[in-house]
């Protein structure tokens, strides 16, 4: 086996902030080179070489790939999310995987909920479009009219870090406050003047449903056909966890239907492939998995996405394991 400082690391793709220059400190290491997600046959040609894997959240660590390296010593997800990871296979083998969650991830991604769920309230989409294209002639009393948030209910769906961040900013918004998930938290609630109700009941209440739960069995299409069509006409559903957890088609035909008011999404079930049909639509807004996507967050990933591997690899500070 290599001695520690010459462990190697292979990072999937160009990032910014420290992390590769921190890595080069005391491993040997290399970069796919292109700008771009890398292709199946580079990934294994990489996996195959190093001892630590630093990932995106666009390649699939599976079987195939685990199995390449008996040498591979840890997996570090530049992501918060780890649906990408076959993380009971890695836990099989004794490999730690290891995820970048911070408090600027929290930070960004409610704050991105919050610009979803205004931006579709207000049709900030349709009145820049509209102004764009040279539509707008005069001031008129029913042109683009949206909605106030104001005097709203606003139902949180999953109570982590995410979703009580969304809740914190609600404090200040005049908005009625209600929250599903697996339980109750009273201490939340206190705080933050909130109700814990049923998902059912939720959205059949919410004037705007945002999603902050994890993908997992039993969160894939939460939203389907027959959870939209509990939700109001003239509700809105925004989307900034994971796209699976929806199912797209079935969002699509309510949409079509009008049969909720609009919808916010940064996440989609193919992505970044979008169906051409949901992006014809003009009642929701459309951003591409750019919730955490600030200056701000990017360096501590790329901080913490190192600093996982060096903590696994030479036992100096902790990791940010999920297995």
């Amino acid at each position: 086996m290599p001695t520690k400082k010459k462990f190697k690391v292979f990072v999937t793709r160009k990032i910014p902030g420290v992390a590769i220059p921190l890595l080069k400190k005391h491993f040997e290491v290399k970069v796919y080179p292109k700008d771009e997600k890398i292709s199946r046959a580079e990934l294994l040609k990489g996996v195959q070489w190093c001892n630590a894997l630093l990932c995106l959240l666009t390649e699939k660590i599976d079987v195939e790939v685990m199995d390449l390296n008996p040498h591979l010593k840890v997996i570090s997800n530049y992501a918060v999310g780890y649906n990408n990871i076959d993380v009971a296979y890695a836990t099989q083998k004794k490999i730690p995987v290891c995820n970048t969650p911070s408090q600027e991830v929290v930070d960004a991604v409610a704050e991105h909920t919050f610009a979803l769920l205004f931006g579709i309230a207000k049709r900030i989409h349709e009145d820049e479009e509209y102004v764009r294209e040279h539509k707008w002639k005069a001031w008129a009393p029913k042109l683009l009219l949206g909605t106030m948030v104001k005097g709203k209910t606003v139902g949180i769906v999953g109570l982590g870090k995410i979703g009580s961040g969304v809740a914190e900013r609600l404090s200040c918004m005049g908005v009625k406050t209600i929250y599903y998930d697996v339980k109750p938290d009273k201490e939340f609630e206190r705080k933050y003047h909130a109700q814990y109700v049923s998902l059912q009941t939720l959205l059949r209440t919410a004037d705007f449903v945002t999603l902050h739960v994890p993908l997992l069995h039993s969160t894939r299409h939460l939203m389907n056909a027959k959870t939209l069509r509990l939700m109001k006409k003239t509700a809105y559903l925004i989307n900034t966890s994971r796209g699976e957890v929806v199912d797209e088609k079935a969002l699509i035909r309510t949409l079509q239907k009008k049969e909720i008011a609009g919808a916010g999404l940064d996440v989609y079930e193919t992505e970044p492939k979008v169906n051409p049909q949901l992006t014809a639509l003009h009642n929701c807004i459309l951003t591409p998995h750019t919730a955490s996507a600030t200056v701000e967050v990017r360096l501590q990933m790329s901080k913490d996405a190192a600093q996982n591997i060096i903590a696994i690899l030479l036992g100096k500070g902790k990791a940010k394991r999920v297995n």
